[in-house]
């Protein structure tokens, strides 16, 4: 959090490097957050880049408020938001942003990992927007609820009513898999 604070203190004095150290130290998150969250790679580039082009017009006069992670979290959440409502009605299936960090022993638990991920994904994507959205910035974000709500505009209860309720949607639809 000091580190950010002083990035962003270099920043609006113009340093160019203080800009390259957050856009290398946030977009792989943003790009993972916004895949999730759109379902498609190539829009998801789009967004990360939009949000990083706009935080660049405010040098001089950008104030962190929070911290920034979640500054960009939920500039990203806005923007995937706007493209969903674009693309409407188009059901596309989850890229892969990364390859899954494992502990496992050999190629075999690796497959199963990947297989796994992949599984939680797709599941992930078939759950109304605005749990998803909930979901992935309160456990891939580390966002709190109160920040989120206040990000997206409602209330906490509604935060947390769409957060346990896509939980509810995804353990049932694990449980589906699982029993097949």
């Amino acid at each position: 959090m000091i580190e950010d604070k002083i990035l962003v203190w270099k920043f609006n004095r113009g340093n160019k490097d203080a800009f390259r150290r957050i856009y290398e130290k946030y977009k792989d998150d943003l790009l993972g957050l916004a895949v999730t969250l759109l379902r498609d790679r190539s829009i998801a580039e789009d967004v990360v880049h939009d949000t990083f082009v706009s935080f660049a017009g405010t040098v001089g006069a950008f104030r962190l408020s929070g911290t920034l992670k979640g500054y960009f979290s939920t500039c990203v959440a806005n923007l995937a938001r706007d493209r969903n409502r674009l693309k409407a009605g188009q059901n596309t299936e989850l890229d892969e942003t990364k390859e899954t960090d494992t502990n496992s022993n050999g190629p075999l638990d690796y497959a199963i990992e990947c297989e796994q991920f992949g599984q939680i994904n797709k599941l992930l994507a078939r759950l109304p927007y605005e749990q998803r959205e909930v979901i992935v910035l309160h456990l891939h974000q580390e966002m709190r609820f109160r920040e989120i709500a206040e990000a997206l505009g409602v209330s906490i209860n509604t935060i947390q009513s769409r957060y346990r309720y896509g939980l509810n949607k995804l353990r049932s639809k694990l449980n589906n898999v699982v029993t097949k």
